[in-house]
């Protein structure tokens, strides 16, 4: 917004001639002046205080500190007092409403609202120069390199004189040494590419030398290799981080690109693998959906570290399995099985739908499946002590020893839950693998049936299926090997060598003091006919087990591993065989512990003190020889034939 000027002698509220005007005093300032009334700066020859300003009617009023108002006839609000350019600014303050002010008494006709900015010149003194400068107490020029400067108006004519510095030079001509010397090559445009050379009140331009050319950003000559230099070295820096930016921008894009990838591909093999058919079985079991989930694969890569090779538990023909920790801080075994044919797919499904509603204690719980890869993955329940098969075969002499009642306990266990996955189960479910090592062990040693990734689901009116043959030589079925036939009596021949692997302490495949490999089964089986079962079995049974017991467990073995599937018990069979061996063991052992009290009774009666019988050394001493103790055994092998006829 531009203010109105007028021109306006402030020296005229003195009545003096035009020769006669010596109120103006340059000296009247003290030090330590105050300079500031609120935002507004106010230089001499002005002032707010007594003693800083060099006139009277210079001085202002400072109220608040936040304005200040100049007496001038009327009290003006000053808004800026401007001392280089000789002017002064300020609103004339609320006065009646509807009635205006007149500015000056030389000027009638110039009226102004109130409320309305005015910006007026003023003048130090109502003297032309010559005058002022004759009389230097009273001169307002008093500082270096500043000149006097006569102002004139179109109606009054000269009206006084005013103080401007000289060129070249700013700041307050009214005090000593106000004005300072402008440095003119700050400014890059005055010398247009040459160099500037800064002098008092003015400046010089001149060529750079040869061979340089001018720097503006450090304001100097430089060489030109120097320039090239830095140009080189701006040049490259600038490349460098665009080469920096365009390669964190490829590697996101990239990124970003393959996770898009892979969340396709997620989606088809979710697809794929029957994902959609999955969840609807699930959702029309009400079992089912409580228990089972289908996890995504991100969540499998978080609980295992991405698969890190620490995790994995073990490898086996069916696949690799890893420990993982769930979000919800379960300890899970994720398996990871081997490539399937697309057209095993929908049988995969049906299988997890049925896994998954199997709630026995003796068998792996099947907590979910993830189907967003090529080969689905499985999630079980974490069994921690390892398998059966580690146990029985540790290399280590230091390692945990199963006694052989925790052997018979284990046998019947799994022998119970392959007899639940055979008939039990609302339909039948053939394992195909049955080995020590899916014979996994809890915290409490009890038995966990595992790995159905060879397994085939079977209606309950059938006996058989043919199917590709599968399984883990040493414990295969040669019926089934031959002739591809799978039944309920695969499963038992499986077991028949886990029941071996426990009476020899041998694996299923052994090497002869030929160097050929065998058969473990071949091997009991020929041996049998020709040496007795004493010299066979591993000594440690032989030292905890009775003979009658071997000899029931030897007998199930053979009955077990017979060639012809029809002529083999069935898993009820077994499993009720291996009870009533485990139950005669209670009983057994029970009676030898009476027999021991009763013993220790009459020792302490005659005096025998010095004579000290265990109860273990007593009943490996009668196993065989007390009549009266194969009586109590009530003819075990007889008894457990007998049994093994039982029905389906």
């Amino acid at each position: 917004m531009m203010y109105p000027t007028h021109i306006y002698d402030l020296s005229f509220l003195n009545i003096c001639n035009n020769f006669c005007d010596i109120g103006y005093n340059p000296a009247q300032q003290k030090p330590n002046c105050r300079s500031l009334c609120g935002n507004i700066t106010v230089p001499f020859p002005f002032g707010i205080e007594e003693g800083c300003y060099a006139r009277e009617q210079f001085y202002l009023n400072c109220t608040n500190e936040t304005s200040s108002t100049l007496l001038l006839g009327y009290s003006f609000v000053v808004t800026e007092i401007d001392v280089e350019n000789g002017l002064i600014k300020f609103i004339f303050p609320d006065i009646d409403e509807g009635s205006v002010v007149s500015v000056t008494r030389d000027d009638p006709g110039v009226f102004v609202d109130s409320g309305e900015s005015v910006s007026l010149k003023w003048v130090v003194a109502n003297l032309t120069c010559q005058d002022a400068q004759a009389n230097r107490s009273g001169y307002a020029c008093v500082s270096t390199n500043s000149n006097c400067i006569p102002v004139n108006t179109t109606n009054n004519g000269y009206v006084g004189y005013q103080c401007k510095c000289s060129n070249g030079f700013e700041g307050n001509p009214y005090v000593k040494n106000g004005c300072q010397d402008i440095d003119e090559c700050k400014d890059p445009s005055k010398c247009h590419g040459m160099m500037c050379y800064n002098t008092i009140g003015s400046y010089n331009c001149t060529e750079c030398p040869q061979k340089t050319v001018y720097d503006s950003t450090k304001l100097q000559c430089t060489s030109v290799k120097q320039q090239n230099v830095l140009v080189g070295i701006v040049i490259g820096v600038s490349s460098g981080l665009t080469v920096l930016l365009l390669s964190v921008s490829a590697i996101y894009l990239t990124r970003r690109w393959r996770r898009n990838i892979q969340k396709r591909m997620r989606r088809n093999y979710f697809r794929r693998n029957k994902g959609l058919l999955l969840e609807q079985l699930i959702l029309t079991d009400v079992n089912a959906t409580e228990k089972t989930k289908i996890f995504s694969l991100e969540e499998l890569e978080k609980a295992t570290n991405n698969f890190d090779s620490t995790r994995i538990l073990g490898c086996g023909g069916h696949g690799t399995v890893y420990k993982g920790i769930l979000s919800d801080q379960r300890v899970v075994a994720i398996k990871r099985s081997k490539i399937i044919e697309e057209g095993e797919i929908n049988q995969f499904i049906n299988e997890v739908a049925i896994l998954s509603q199997i709630n026995h204690r003796n068998i792996v719980k099947l907590f979910g499946c993830c189907l967003e890869t090529e080969v689905p993955l499985l999630v079980y329940d974490f069994i921690p002590n390892g398998s059966l098969y580690e146990i029985l075969h540790a290399e280590s002499s230091n390692e945990f020893v199963l006694s052989w009642d925790s052997c018979l306990r284990i046998a019947a266990e799994a022998a119970g839950a392959l007899c639940y996955l055979h008939s039990a189960a609302s339909v039948s479910v053939f394992h195909r693998d049955v080995k020590s090592s899916n014979i996994l062990l809890d915290s409490n040693y009890t038995a966990k049936v595992s790995d159905f990734g060879a397994s085939r689901l079977v209606p309950i009116d059938q006996t058989h299926v043919v199917t590709n043959v599968q399984g883990t030589f040493g414990y295969l079925d040669p019926e089934y090997y031959h002739t591809g036939q799978l039944n309920d009596k695969s499963d038992v021949y499986s077991f028949g060598v886990v029941l071996l692997e426990l009476l020899l302490r041998m694996d299923p495949i052994i090497t002869t003091e030929s160097g050929l490999k065998q058969n473990l089964s071949n091997y009991f089986l020929w041996e049998m006919k020709g040496r007795p079962i004493s010299e066979i079995v591993a000594h440690q049974v032989l030292e905890e087990a009775y003979e009658e017991e071997i000899n029931c467990v030897a007998s199930l073995v053979e009955m077990c591993l017979r060639l012809q599937s029809d002529k083999r018990p069935t898993m009820k069979q077994v499993e009720t065989a291996l009870q009533f061996l485990r139950s005669k063991r209670v009983e057994i052992n029970e009676a030898n512990i009476g027999i021991d009290e009763e013993r220790q009774t009459l020792l302490t009666k005659t005096n025998i003190g010095s004579i000290q019988l265990s109860s273990m050394d007593f009943g490996k001493k009668h196993r065989c020889a007390s009549s009266q103790q194969s009586k109590k055994f009530y003819s075990l092998e007889e008894e457990f034939l007998s049994s093994a006829g039982l029905p389906r």
